[in-house]
């Protein structure tokens, strides 16, 4: 029986992604934070699903974690690690409170570095494969959005090297860009949002107060065209499971259009078709 760990399992993507795994067969080790979250998860699957606690930036839970694994999949090894796991942080650049910058990287990309490094060594002994749930975000960037932009422009970095490096043991590694999906983390977002804002230099409501509404607005009505994470699940599931899969998958139109619009248009024309589509 095939094997996989995906972090942030509790909701959208990361829950989608066990149930299908789970349904196709695999022994799938669902990460998350809170024992609710596991019993949930044990209701919706069957009983090959196996909740492991972890907090992706907890140096304790990830060695705990590889350990629990280690013990269930033995010399087998792991088939398959989606590194799932993350947060959205959006603020001006100028008024961000420095560590909820660190934060949002420390999150998205130092703990995947994290994880992939403490499961390698089971990935290796199944020959198996790494999944990095990036965003069309790590391809292109909007205003105010630089500390999440940052962290996904670092996945894609981190994919690429750890597809190069590990090519001598042919370990296949392949990274995810969604656009818009149908999620939790939206939510998420604006409650982090409004956290940081509260934590924000006095200048903040001055200088980009206004610009900051309609920025919130334009990322409501982005939100309410969120393709169903189930679709998302299907990406990562070729990406664990074909014969051969590919190296990056563009996940919606909107992604595939956006893509599209960053790659032929100059640097100002696209800055000015961002300012139109979001009206700030």
């Amino acid at each position: 029986m095939k094997s996989v760990l995906v972090t942030g399992a509790s909701t959208g993507i990361g829950r989608a992604s066990v149930l299908r795994m789970d349904a196709e067969g695999w022994r799938v080790f669902a990460a998350v934070r809170r024992e609710e979250d596991a019993a949930a998860l044990r209701d919706a699957s069957s009983d090959r699903l196996v909740p492991v606690m972890l907090d992706v930036t907890d140096a304790g839970q990830i060695a705990a974690a590889a350990e629990q694994v280690a013990r269930e999949v033995g010399e087998a090894g792991l088939d398959g690690l989606v590194n799932n796991a993350g947060i959205a942080v959006l603020s001006p650049l100028e008024t961000i409170p420095i560590d909820d910058f660190r934060r949002q990287i420390e999150v998205n990309l130092t703990a995947q570095v994290a994880v992939a490094q403490a499961f390698l060594p089971l990935v290796r002994r199944a020959t198996g494969r790494i999944v990095f749930v990036s965003s069309i975000g790590g391809r292109m960037a909007l205003p105010f959005g630089a500390p999440y932009h940052a962290s996904k422009y670092g996945i894609e970095a981190v994919a690429d090297c750890l597809r190069q490096e590990l090519r001598p043991w042919k370990i296949d590694v392949a990274v995810i860009e969604p656009g818009s999906i149908d999620t939790a983390i939206w939510e998420r977002g604006e409650r982090i949002a409004d956290e940081v804002s509260e934590r924000a230099h006095d200048s903040q409501d001055e200088l980009y107060g206004k610009t900051i509404e309609r920025f919130r607005a334009a990322v409501k009505r982005t939100a309410e065209r969120g393709i169903p994470p189930e679709k998302v699940a299907k990406s990562i599931a070729h990406a664990l499971t074909s014969g051969r899969p590919r190296t990056r998958y563009l996940v919606g139109a909107d992604a595939r259009g956006q893509a599209l619009a960053r790659r032929v248009l100059p640097d100002r024309a696209f800055d000015a078709l961002v300012a139109r589509v979001m009206r700030i």
